[in-house]
């Protein structure tokens, strides 16, 4: 977070609020989880280009779900790559271990919210401050 304030406070107003409203978010630390490099590579994509992703997912008790969500945010935690989403089916945010999505496929439709709307309306919803990359 220290760095990131840093490099923030060194760029032009525009570059700064495009890291600010960028998908990626990084947790305490960062390991390798067993994820798939197409798996993460087809994540990445659909939340560049603000397309619906469609997968298989299994909870942490083994209960299997399918998902159309609307992927906004890629973070690395301790354990494992996660991915913030609005899910269709929940109406509400979602987050998911990439370690347990299976099958996803990026569908032709783009979201309808712009990702910075909907990445704001997660920090609301979080608790997370908006100003977390302000260097001032």
């Amino acid at each position: 977070r220290d760095a990131l304030a840093r490099i923030a406070h060194v760029l032009p107003a525009a570059r700064r609020e495009a890291l600010r409203d960028s998908g990626l978010r990084v947790g305490p630390s960062c390991t390798t989880a067993k994820v798939p490099p197409a798996r993460l590579q087809a994540v990445r994509e659909a939340v560049g280009t603000q397309q619906r992703l469609q997968f298989a997912y299994e909870d942490a008790q083994g209960r299997r779900s399918e998902r159309v969500v609307w992927p906004f945010a890629l973070g690395y935690f301790d354990e494992v790559p996660m991915l913030a989403a609005w899910c269709e089916g929940r109406e509400d945010f979602r987050h998911f271990r990439l370690d347990r999505i299976r099958h996803a496929r990026a569908l032709e439709e783009h979201y309808l919210v712009p990702r910075a709307t909907l990445l704001r309306r997660w920090q609301k919803a979080q608790g997370i401050a908006p100003d977390w990359l302000d260097c001032s």
